[in-house]
This record gives C-alpha cells, structure tokens and sequence, in this order.
C-alpha cells in the first residue's frame, strides 16, 4: 500500500530525470549502470551495517560513496524469482517465475529492464550467475554460469554464452570478474552508456572459500553464536515445526567439508586439505554429539560463508578499482544488493525462503557521484521490485507498461518527502526441498502479518519490540485491532497487485522428484 504522493511509476518517470538531476539528454551524459548483484548475501554479512560477522570493505565504499538502505527487502526471498523480479520490477506472479523448481523458463520477451535500457540504445551485458533456466534476453552480451540447476561450482565453473559452453578453471568469483572487466575494456571505448550485471554465485551454498581465505584458514577461530541458534520450535506454528532447516539435521558432509569438493585440481585439491582436513580428524576423533556437534557444525558453515564473503569482496575491490582507474566512476551508477538474505543460525536454521527479517531483508547500497550524498542513509521501505523503476529513472527511460516498483530517486534528495509504504511478500515454493509452506504477508512501519494458507495458520510480530521475528502475538490479548488493521492492508495490496486467490499448479512430478533429490542429497 503506496501513499507517497506522486511516486507511482509512470509519466513521472522522464520529469523526475530531467527535474532533479538535470541531466541532459544525449547519449553519452546518461549514467552508466553497474548493478553488483550476490547470492544469499544477509545483511548481518555487510560491515557497512555495522556489527557484521565479516568486514566488507569493498562493498562498504559504495556505502561510504553514495546511501545505505537500511530497510531494503526482497517480494519471494528465493534465487530464480528474485533476479526475475529485479528485470521486471514485477512481483513473482505478475513476470511468471514463481519458483526455482516448477516455474519453467523466464520469459524473457515480457518487459524488461534489460530490453529497456537496450532500445534506449544502452550497452547491455549479464555476467555470472543467471538462475533463471533461459538464454538472457535484451543484453548485448551475455556470459553466465551453467549446469543443470543453474548453479555452477565455487571452482573450475562451466559458463554458457552466444558461442556454447566453456569449461573454465579457477575461483568462481575471479573468473566472473576477469569477464566482467574485459567486456568493460570494450564497452568503455563505444559513445554509448552501459548497463552491466555483474552477478556473484558468492555466498551461496555450499560455501567454498577462494584460494587466499583457503590459505588463511584457521580451525581454531570461533564466530559468535546467535542468540536463537537452539532455539525450541515446537510450540510455534506448524509450518515452522515442520521446515527441513535446522543444521542439526539437515547439513550434509559437504556443507561442513567432511566431503571434498568435486572436479579440483591437484592444486585446489591441496588448499582444501591444508584448511580442512586436520579440523576434520579432529572432529571424527571426539565423536560429539549434541550440542557440542551443533556448534561444531555451525562454526565450519558460519566460517566458509563469511570467508566465501571476503573472496567475493576481494574482487568486487577489483572492478571497483577498475571503474575508478579508468575513470568510469564519475557517471555511473553502481548498486549492490543481493537476491535475499540468509538465515546464519538464527532458529537453528540455514537457507532462506521465509519472509523473516534475515531472509527477506537485503543489502542495498548505492552509489551515484554528484547526485546522491557520500555516507548518506535511508530508513524507508523499499524493495525489489523498486530497483527496475529507479534505474530507467535515472537512465530517462519509461517503461512501456507500468511496474509494480517506484522509483527511489526522491529518495536521494537532502530533505525528502515522507514515505509512507506497506510492502507484499509471497512465497510459492511448496512443496520444496526445504518443506517451508507457502505464505503471503505484509510489512508495513511496525508490524509485520504472515498467513500460512496452506495451513491456515497466522503470524504477527511487532518489529520494534521484537525485531528478529521472535514472538508471535496473532491472537494475543491486546492485538485484536491491529491485526484487523494488517488483515485489510494485505488484502488492499493482493488487490492493488492484482494477484490471483488460486496459485499456480503444480506438476504432478514436482512431489516425488523433490523428495527423491531431497534423499539423494542427504546420502551425498
């Protein structure tokens, strides 16, 4: 629900350009775009929010160079129907990609930010992860990582372009960022702007450090626990008790490296005993159980992903270097943002999926010299489907059907105006490999109302008091008007989105063949 007064998308599109930056408008004095896009990134794994488990300091000087967004969420916190969304501004059910398993190919021939900033006679490039089961549609040039689920491996990665496959060998974010800068080296030589999406794997599942942080590795730093890691959840919703999420029991060998990975090198093969393998004698040696196994485990996983972390800032340091060196910076528009955030032992859990705070929650930082203010921060509520907007926006470019999003360039202004906004989430992956039921919510300035309707079950958190989705206080003395409130302002965004009562079906294979791979994966 939008109540900020003329920031629907629209006509107002090409009049926010011209009035608030007065950019001109040939060709070559439109922004460049580089949209610095990772995989399963939680802000609790940014430094530039502060108390992070991990320093950034890469992506930090996009914060230190432009604005942080402090409250900045995803529609469908899951991989595919994410980066569907950031080409659309559309929530999942409106661009067609609901899911990463059932959805099918994205359709790339609907409106797209790509196609877009295409016809307006950008340069237009996609690098890295793609994840959306589809040959990329309105980029110039295209060159993504590829396997069967279309998340390639940490090393020696397979990539798929215009002129077939190509086996590489290497670190998975070295070898998208040695991409990325060549096809900058060409870009930068065209009296054209261009839009690049430059798309880390880093730090999805199963977390493989880079060939420095394998170095580095030391078994004995411990990282801090979170306060919920044991948390008891049996007396909370059913769809809770019933998620396949816990790192108890559902991380494999290769999660937690017992397992080497698959198709190193002689090398690579080195590096991963040198870090791993004594810690891994250690642990066979003391039997632990419990507890004691719990921690054990969450310690190798919440250290591969902040290490994965570091390797995939080192090269984001990289192209950054890049674009100031050869003096891309002044025009340009950089962004980072990744496609959701993560559960890093908060309720016992890893993955995502959810609409809790770590899950929906992303980084969004943004950096525009001369137009947005260096250090600057924003507490309004914004999400993903407001990234295809802002950029056509700032491009003066107006999409030829309306966008779910808005455009956050009034945001960057000294003194904005107030923005009043509830936010829609929706998620449709059930049944899933993690057993997460489906669910539909609102997020509106203090509280925050989840319906489980396959369960029929509710949740309502109130996000001052509670601000890591701990109590629920549906049907609770006291809430009774408030959740009548949030009931009728989620009904007034399914209306304002259009979205349908009947989801998607879905294909009689999906139920087996997910708990057949579910099995495959707990034997591997």
């Amino acid at each position: 629900m939008l109540k900020f007064d003329g920031n629907q998308t629209g006509g107002l599109v090409s009049t926010l350009f011209s009035l608030i930056f007065s950019v001109g408008s040939t060709a070559n004095e439109r922004p460049n775009i580089v949209f610095i896009f990772s995989d399963d990134h939680a802000v609790s794994a940014v430094s530039a929010y502060g108390d992070s488990l991990v320093e950034t300091p890469n992506i930090d000087r996009i914060a230190a160079g432009g604005i942080r967004f402090d409250r900045a969420y995803v529609g469908n916190a899951i991989c595919g129907p994410s980066r569907a969304t950031l080409l659309t501004g559309l929530h999942s059910h409106a661009n067609g990609f609901y899911s990463n398993e059932w959805s099918g190919p994205f359709d790339g021939e609907q409106q797209t930010l790509s196609s877009l900033l295409q016809g307006a006679g950008y340069q237009t490039a996609v690098i890295g992860k793609w994840h959306l089961y589809s040959d990329p549609v309105g980029f110039d040039h295209w060159d993504v990582i590829d396997n069967v689920f279309e998340q390639g491996t940490y090393y020696n990665p397979v990539f798929r372009s215009p002129n077939g496959v190509e086996e590489t060998t290497g670190y998975v974010a070295d070898l998208v960022t040695d991409k990325t800068i060549a096809w900058l080296g060409q870009a930068k030589q065209e009296d054209r702007p261009f839009f690049l999406l430059y798309n880390h794997k880093t730090p999805h599942r199963d977390w493989l450090p880079g060939p420095e942080e394998l170095r580095d590795w030391n078994e004995e730093e411990q990282l801090m626990e979170p306060d919920s890691l044991f948390r008891n959840l049996v007396d909370l919703t059913q769809a809770r008790s019933q998620a396949r999420m816990r790192i108890e029991d559902y991380m494999t060998d290769n999660d937690v490296k017992l397992r080497m990975g698959k198709d190193l090198t002689p090398g690579q093969e080195a590096l991963w005993q040198n870090a791993f393998a004594e810690g891994n004698r250690q642990y066979e040696k003391s039997d632990l159980t419990g507890q004691d196994d719990v921690r054990w485990k969450y310690q190798r996983y919440i250290k591969t992903y902040a290490a994965s972390v570091k390797s995939m800032d080192r090269q984001i340091g990289r192209l950054l270097d890049y674009l100031e060196t050869n003096g891309l910076m002044e025009n340009t528009i950089v962004l980072y943002s990744s496609d959701q955030g993560f559960f890093l032992g908060e309720n016992g859990w890893f993955d995502k999926r959810w609409m809790d705070e770590v899950s929906s929650q992303v980084p969004l930082l943004m950096e525009w010299q001369g137009h947005i203010k260096p250090g600057s921060t924003s507490d309004a509520l914004v999400q993903n489907i407001d990234f295809a907007p802002t950029l056509l926006a700032a491009a003066g470019v107006k999409p030829k059907t309306p966008m779910h999003g808005v455009s956050l360039l009034p945001l960057f202004k000294d003194s904005p105006k107030p923005w009043h906004r509830d936010l829609y989430y929706h998620f449709y992956e059930s049944p899933g490999f993690h057993g997460v039921a489906r669910h539909y919510g609102v997020r509106t300035e203090r509280y925050k109302l989840v319906y489980y309707y396959q369960n029929d079950e509710w949740e309502l958190f109130d996000l001052v008091t509670d601000p890591e989705d701990q109590v629920n206080l549906y049907g609770k003395q006291g809430y009774a008007a408030i959740t009548k409130d949030l009931q009728k302002r989620l009904q007034a965004l399914r209306a304002q989105y259009q979205v349908p009562e009947i989801d998607p079906e879905v294909p009689w294979y999906h139920g087996p063949l997910i708990r057949a791979v579910e099995k495959l994966m707990l034997w591997l």
